[in-house]
C-alpha cells in the first residue's frame, strides 16, 4: 500500500503514474468495483467546505496528486510525493494500454458529441482499443436509470466519467455499487482535451507548474475559482504544525 498524505483532510496517495497505472490495472483485473479522484488543489479546498466530497475522496481506492499544488502541499507538509500523476496524463497511459490488454472502455460526460471525437481521437492514437459505449453529460435525474442500464449493458472495463468535480465524483459514488464497473475514474476536462474543444498547457507551461495560469487565460469564467489557489496554499501553510 502506498503512503496516504492528509492534504486539508483530504487523503493523497504518495504514487508515481508508474504506480498509479499498475493500481488500476490489478483493479482491473480484480474487477474490484472502484473508483479512483484525481486530486488538485482546487478540488481539495472544495473539500474543506463540502463534507461529502470529501468523504467520497477519503473512501477512492485510489487519489492521485493531479496538479502541482498537490505536490507542493505534500512536500511543503513534509511528506514524500514522487511526482504529479496529472488525470488526463493517467488516462492516456490506460488507454493506451488498453488494446494490448484487451479492456473495454466508456466515455460518459462532456457536451453532446464531444465523447464522440474523443472516441474517434482515442482509435486513432490506439489502433484496436475498445470504446464499448459513449454518452454525454447532459442529463436530468430521471435519466440515470436509463444511463446506467447502458453503461452496465456495456460491459466496461474503465469508465472515464468527465461531468466536472464535484459532480463526477458525488455520480460515480451514489452509482457505483449498481454500474458493476471494475473501475471508474472521474476525468474533468480529459475528453474535451482528445476531442479538440479544450486545449491543453504548452510543455513548457506544465513543467513550469503553470497549467492552472493558463487554463485562467483560456476560461476566463474559471478565473474567480483560481482565487482557490492563493487560499490553498495559505491554508496549507497555516495547517503545518
Amino acid at each position: 500500500m502506498s503512503e496516504r498524505v492528509n492534504i486539508l483532510g483530504v487523503h493523497v496517495d504518495a504514487v508515481t503514474m508508474t504506480e498509479a497505472v499498475a493500481a488500476v490495472r490489478s483493479y482491473m483485473d480484480e474487477r474490484a468495483g472502484v473508483m479512483i479522484a484525481t486530486a488538485n488543489a482546487e478540488m481539495i479546498m472544495r473539500a474543506t467546505h463540502d463534507p461529502e466530497l470529501c468523504d467520497i475522496l477519503n473512501a477512492a481506492a485510489l487519489v492521485v496528486a493531479d496538479g502541482a499544488g498537490t505536490v507542493w502541499a505534500a512536500r511543503h507538509l513534509g511528506h514524500r510525493m514522487p511526482e504529479r500523476v496529472a488525470g488526463y496524463d493517467l488516462a492516456q497511459e490506460l488507454l493506451r494500454a488498453a488494446p494490448s490488454e484487451g479492456r473495454r472502455i466508456y466515455f460518459f460526460g462532456s457536451a453532446p458529441g464531444v465523447a464522440e471525437k474523443a472516441k474517434a481521437k482515442a482509435e486513432k492514437l490506439y489502433p484496436g482499443i475498445e470504446i464499448v459505449g459513449v454518452r454525454d453529460g447532459y442529463f436530468k435525474p430521471e435519466d440515470n436509470a436509463a444511463i446506467i442500464e447502458e453503461i452496465k449493458a456495456a460491459k466496461p472495463d474503465l469508465l472515464l466519467v468527465a461531468l466536472g468535480v464535484p459532480k463526477q465524483e458525488k455520480w460515480i459514488a451514489a452509482h457505483l455499487t449498481e454500474l458493476g464497473v471494475p473501475v471508474a475514474i472521474g476525468v474533468g476536462g480529459t475528453l474535451d482535451v482528445m476531442a479538440g474543444v479544450m486545449k491543453r498547457a504548452p510543455r513548457w507551461m506544465q513543467k513550469a507548474k503553470l497549467e492552472w495560469l493558463f487554463r485562467g487565460m483560456l476560461q476566463p469564467k474559471r478565473a474567480g475559482r483560481l482565487l482557490a489557489l492563493p487560499k490553498f496554499v495559505w491554508k496549507v501553510h497555516a495547517s503545518r504544525k
